[in-house]
């Protein structure tokens, strides 16, 4: 099944594990870290806190852009308009879950992407049993409810999820913070 996914999907595991590996085990990483917490130490012990920012913001736009690759090349074939469908405001809500690594960010867009995965099991195929009765007469009787609701999963899942992290999870300190560099006497 892995062999059978796209080569965009299966290098994202091999750039989960580099990524960790770089951000806590490199000078890079030190650095970048430090950039994130105190901007001010980090500019007094010689790092160009914008020269960097900058870099790491375009890595991240490299990784955007493989993310836009992966939906029109792999997971569609093709290109729609609002075809992302909020999986940023999931991506965002991945990483807070994660509490900020990459590997624990990984690991909340499987969770994500499982709920979603679900939904689309259980309108494709409603469970056995009394509750996939229940859920075939909903079906037959509020179509478009019944799949708006499962399509919805992932993002319920969301709300849930971060409602239950909020104060458990601390983003770096200068995150969203701009940076002006000391005056030079």
């Amino acid at each position: 099944m892995f062999l059978a996914l796209g080569p965009i999907a299966m290098s994202v595991i091999v750039l989960v594990v580099f990524l960790q590996i770089m951000l806590f085990r490199s000078r890079w990483g030190l650095r970048t870290r430090a950039v994130g917490e105190h901007p001010k130490a980090a500019e007094t012990v010689g790092i160009n806190v914008i020269r960097l920012r900058y870099r790491n913001v375009l890595l991240g736009g490299v990784f955007a852009g493989l993310a836009g690759a992966y939906l029109t090349l792999e997971a569609t074939a093709s290109f729609q308009n609002g075809m992302t469908a909020g999986r940023g405001f999931i991506a965002l809500a991945a990483v807070i879950f994660g509490r900020w690594t990459p590997i624990g960010a990984f690991g909340g867009a499987i969770l994500f992407m499982a709920s979603a995965a679900l939904g689309v099991a259980i309108r494709l195929a409603p469970p056995a049993g009394d509750l996939g009765g229940f859920l075939a007469t909903a079906q037959q009787s509020f179509p478009s409810i019944y799949n708006n609701i499962f399509a919805g999963l992932p993002y319920l899942l969301t709300i849930i999820v971060l409602a239950g992290v909020v104060g458990r999870s601390v983003a770096p300190a200068a995150d969203g913070i701009p940076y002006e560099k000391e005056a030079t006497t």
